[in-house]
């Protein structure tokens, strides 16, 4: 665990929150993904840590669509984990005994048949740190929300693991002005697009990664702002961009694209990596 000032999503209690908490103790809650990363480049945090992509849900926009056009940071780690949904109330009681449950939209969406099997109504709000604390303070019904917001507001667990779907995980990504030194268990994030859309245009960038045996973790697209038609690539390699089999491919790519960054060269994330 590290000792500097980390940025991460607000509010507290959610599971930016929980992410937070495995780099470091002294945390600051920021209102958007746009201010975490703000707060680094002011340097009023060395770190800021905000979600990039979900395994149900797919890429975080907002976080790609900054990292290219608004902010010069560099990943620096990335740190994986479950989201295990639980129901929390103001005091001990059965399942049985809910018959309202307050959470952010994804997380009621992510647990609708667990709500349907036990005749639960849902109800709405802006996120799941808010359904804790609005139980927490009336103690009405139930929350659907982290174990971090049930220590947070002082609620009791009355379920834990109420997700339909058990193979859910948010990948977070550590922002720095600097990525990380070779560790010899690297992965590379990059962005690039194309002069041109022709055939056979991506198929060209991805050869120079075929010929050379780098594995392609992650390929994706999203709108480059420019017009239809126009995109940015994103694509995630292993191995680290100072790599001798690595560098000379992205100085090529530099050389014969439209546009080209490398979002940071970091360590392959394992449970357990900032104990």
């Amino acid at each position: 665990m590290i000792t500097d000032k980390v940025a991460f999503l607000g509010p507290q209690g959610t599971f930016s929150h929980q992410a937070a908490s495995l780099l470091s103790d002294d945390l600051v809650s920021y209102c958007s993904i746009q201010s975490v990363m703000a707060a680094v480049e002011r340097e009023e945090c060395v770190y800021g840590l905000v979600p990039i992509e979900n395994s149900i849900e797919g890429p975080v926009s907002l976080t790609l669509d900054s990292l290219i056009h608004n902010f010069d940071l560099k990943i620096k780690n990335e740190i994986i984990i479950p989201i295990n949904h639980n129901l929390l109330a103001a005091r001990e009681m059965s399942v049985e005994d809910v018959s309202d449950v307050y959470s952010h939209s994804q997380a009621l969406g992510q647990c609708q048949p667990y709500l349907e099997r036990n005749n639960i109504t849902a109800h709405y709000t802006l996120s799941t740190a808010a359904a804790a604390k609005k139980v927490a303070e009336t103690g009405e019904g139930a929350a659907i929300g982290t174990l971090k917001a049930a220590e947070l507001y002082g609620l009791k667990v009355i379920d834990t693991n109420i997700q339909e779907n058990f193979n859910n995980q948010t990948r977070f990504v550590v922002l720095d002005k600097e990525d990380s030194p070779i560790t010899g268990n690297d992965k590379t994030s990059i962005s690039f697009s194309l002069f041109e859309d022709k055939p056979g245009g991506l198929y060209e960038i991805l050869s120079y990664f075929v010929e050379a045996d780098i594995n392609l973790t992650k390929v994706e697209s999203r709108p480059s702002k420019e017009g239809l038609g126009h995109y940015i690539f994103f694509i995630d390699l292993e191995g680290h961009r100072l790599d001798e089999n690595i560098s000379p491919i992205l100085e090529t790519l530099d050389e014969i694209t439209d546009f080209f960054k490398v979002l940071g060269s970091y360590p392959v994330y394992y449970e357990g990596i900032f104990d």
